[in-house]
């Protein structure tokens, strides 16, 4: 018997296995205790380590997965570990009995994406994520729902709480990047492994996911250009305060002129007319353009266990309406395919121009060397970016410029002349 079945023939009663009672687990715990009226109650937590010090009582807890995925009064599963591949097994095997599925694992969804929605299609049951992507921003829902007619152009955001209060602390407090790192894992914003936040992977796989909601495109992290926020320094900093900007790690995906999609997460200067300019500490926020309803700015907390497990919460009260996602971008075949053919104007920023592969560039609009730090503003291909790593290399900072993607200007005609009037070749 299916989710779907079992809600209406009964009361509408949720009885959920949660695994996971980490900080998202707990506020999820807590939450449920206020909100009585949802009907879903927590019969029993999976949980890594038994020995562990908790705040409720040990009867709670098992260490057996198996518990609570054959018990058959469990009709909802809800994930919330951050262990990527037994959090699909766990997933899968759930999807495969029938049980509902709520969960937060990113990486998870964007590496399986094509295999979890067949098991949802093949086990007629729900699988809903919508704090893996922004956290108590409802983005996922109103992708499918709001703009499955209206063509969307663009989304581009903030999807990384993490990243945007470190980068935040770097500007407001003039903290170096390890010091607003550690406030940031103390206050319980960045991911038990802060690679997957600060290295740019969380932000990528949120924005694969958001991918196939927006213009029916599946695609993994590495098929796009992604990059984090490891490099960025001080001295990257005072250029962009002198230039009036601010530094945000921003997801874009935009429908170019050829009707392929532009798709990519790095760093960029924001001036400060963009609403992005505006979003501090560990807020997320996104911006849609479409062909009818023009743009729209969403903001709420991307991080945190509240904001999260509001998410979570959200997506367990769905299923008592029986709600699926209908993913039908993807079911329309609208033969959107990703594309690195556009240009790309950056900010390059290094220790040593020896790590610089000038031969890469289009045109170069300004260019600074400096004792210990050198900058230019460049413009490059982005398939180059694509096929080639020096800019990701300790030493080199690359950001993006305001208004970024260009697509119809000819760089080809003058891009060695101009190397060579900036003394570069």
């Amino acid at each position: 018997m299916s989710i779907n079945q079992s809600v209406n023939q009964s009361t509408g009663q949720l009885t959920i296995g949660l695994f996971g009672f980490g900080v998202v687990g707990k506020g999820l715990y807590d939450v449920l205790h206020t909100t009585p009226t949802l009907q879903a109650s927590i019969k029993k937590i999976c949980i890594k380590n038994a020995g562990k010090k908790r705040s409720i009582p040990a009867e709670n807890f098992t260490t057996e997965a198996a518990l609570l995925l054959n018990d058959e009064s469990i009709n909802v599963i809800v994930e919330l570990i951050d262990d990527a591949d037994a959090a699909y097994h766990i997933v899968k095997t759930a999807l495969q009995k029938g049980k509902a599925v709520v969960s937060a694992n990113k990486k998870m969804i964007a590496e399986h994406f094509e295999e979890l929605l067949q098991l949802q299609q093949e086990n007629n049951t729900a699988f809903l994520y919508e704090a893996a992507c922004c956290a108590s921003m409802p983005i996922v829902r109103n992708l499918e729902e709001y703009y499955d007619n209206d063509l969307l152009k663009s989304i581009r955001g903030i999807i990384n709480g993490s990243t945007n209060f470190i980068l935040t602390k770097i500007f407001e407090e003039e903290l170096e990047f390890r010091e607003a790192l550690t406030l940031a894992q103390q206050a319980g914003f960045a991911e038990s492994n802060p690679k997957l936040d600060v290295g740019g992977f969380d932000a990528a796989n949120k924005l694969s996911i958001l991918l196939a909601h927006s213009f029916g495109v599946i695609a993994k992290p590495r098929e796009f250009l992604f990059n984090g926020i490891e490099n960025i320094s001080r001295p990257d900093a005072v250029v962009a305060g002198e230039k009036k900007y601010s530094i945000k790690l921003v997801a874009n995906a935009k429908k170019l002129e050829s009707g392929k999609l532009a798709a990519f997460v790095l760093p960029q200067f924001v001036t400060p007319k963009d609403d992005l300019y505006h979003v501090q500490n560990e807020f997320n926020a996104l911006t849609t353009e479409s062909s009818f309803a023009d743009t729209h700015f969403f903001k709420g907390k991307g991080a945190g266990a509240f904001p999260t497990a509001s998410a979570v919460l959200s997506d367990i009260s769905a299923l008592r309406y029986n709600y699926k996602y209908e993913y039908k971008k993807i079911h329309h075949r609208t033969d959107t395919q990703l594309s690195t053919d556009y240009y790309l104007k950056v900010f390059i920023s290094t220790d040593d121009l020896a790590k610089i592969r000038k031969e890469d560039f289009e045109w170069i609009e300004e260019w600074h060397n400096g004792f210990k730090q050198s900058w230019l503003v460049a413009v490059i291909h982005a398939g180059k970016l694509f096929h080639t790593g020096w800019w990701k290399q300790e030493g080199v900072s690359l950001i993006l410029c305001p208004e970024p993607i260009i697509e119809n200007i000819d760089y080809r005609k003058v891009s060695k002349r101009s190397l060579e009037l900036a003394g570069v070749i």
